[in-house]
């Protein structure tokens, strides 16, 4: 029997939720009613608290790991630099992808909103926090990076301590 991926779970929820987002924000675009812009404000909305508690439990893992680990940005929010399987970086970035250009365009697909300022349809640009936060959360928990070297490094150079650096 074949173990499941590391991280598997975030994995289906970042493609679940993007599909949510996806569906109910261009139905809220189409439609421009009510009941559907309200849908899409609380999904869009949803998706950014998913994102931002995502973002900052990811975060403080990839703190802590960082004292043995030597962890860059683009490999942590975009698992990049063999940080994660081929297949887990395609599609959690693709799930990325999809959430800012359904953002973007449903944002800017109602240049008219009834004779009142702003569109419910503009909190959709919130919602691409939940591909970074899940993105974060999955390479700072499951992610691969190199040891951090210690010692004499020629990319930094040595500090005396009157320098005051730490």
């Amino acid at each position: 029997m074949m173990e499941p991926m590391p991280g598997s779970f975030l994995v289906k929820c970042n493609v679940a939720l993007t599909a949510v987002f996806v569906a109910t924000s261009i139905v809220a675009a189409v439609t421009f009613t009510s009941p559907w812009k309200t849908i899409g404000v609380v999904v869009s909305l949803g998706c950014f608290t998913v994102g931002i508690v995502a973002f900052l439990w990811g975060y403080w893992t990839a703190v802590q790991r960082s004292r043995a680990d030597n962890i860059s940005v683009a490999a942590l929010y975009f698992l990049v630099d063999n940080c994660a399987p081929q297949s887990v970086a395609r599609l959690m970035n693709s799930a990325l992808g999809i959430q800012v250009v359904v953002a973007v365009a449903t944002a800017i697909s109602r240049t008219t909103t009834d004779g009142r300022a702003g569109s419910t349809l503009a909190f959709g640009v919130l919602a691409p926090m939940m591909g970074l936060g899940l993105n974060g959360l999955w390479g700072a928990t499951f992610g691969t990076f190199a040891p951090r070297q210690f010692g004499d490094s020629p990319e930094v150079p040595l500090q005396e301590p009157a320098s005051g650096q730490d």
